[in-house]
């Protein structure tokens, strides 16, 4: 079950896949949509995993889309993890990536939810983002943005 009354956010301007990309789709600052619900303890999620570098972009993209949902780091930075809805592990099929299910741990002291996998630390928290879990077709979307983004960078060096 999912909490739903969570505090309202203000919607940011900026391109996103499927909505249109001219000045009066993305100058609406001003509308107002109510933050997605929470994942709950003990639920089944699943895990996409990508290398670090790839998956700060992809953070980054989906950021702007107000379409994060929550994302990890393992401790050694080499990897970023992003929450997304069970199921996904079934039809992930992204190069480079791998997708795996887990649960959404409980609460620790303070109200902030630990990380599902040992070793991990939140770089999104789920406290913090936008969404409870990563929508995958938008994930995918951001995935391929990052890689032009670092085929772009690499060619500027």
């Amino acid at each position: 079950m999912l909490d739903t009354d969570g505090p309202r956010t203000t919607a940011r301007s900026g391109p996103h896949p499927g909505r249109g990309t001219g000045p009066a789709d993305t100058a609406r600052t001003d509308v107002v949509r109510p933050r997605p619900p929470r994942p709950v303890a003990g639920e089944p999620c699943d895990l996409v995993t990508v290398p670090a570098r790839e998956g700060l972009e992809a953070a980054d993209i989906l950021r702007l889309w107000d379409s994060a949902g929550p994302v990890l780091h393992d401790g050694t930075g080499a990897t970023l993890g992003f929450l997304v809805p069970p199921g996904t592990a079934d039809g992930w099929d992204v190069p480079g990536s791998a997708c795996a299910p887990t649960r959404v741990p409980a609460a620790g002291g303070g109200g902030t939810t630990p990380p599902p996998v040992t070793g991990a630390c939140w770089l999104l928290p789920p406290e913090g983002a936008c969404a409870p879990a990563t929508e995958p077709a938008l994930l995918r979307a951001a995935l391929r943005e990052a890689a032009r983004v670092i085929e772009v960078a690499e060619r500027c060096r």
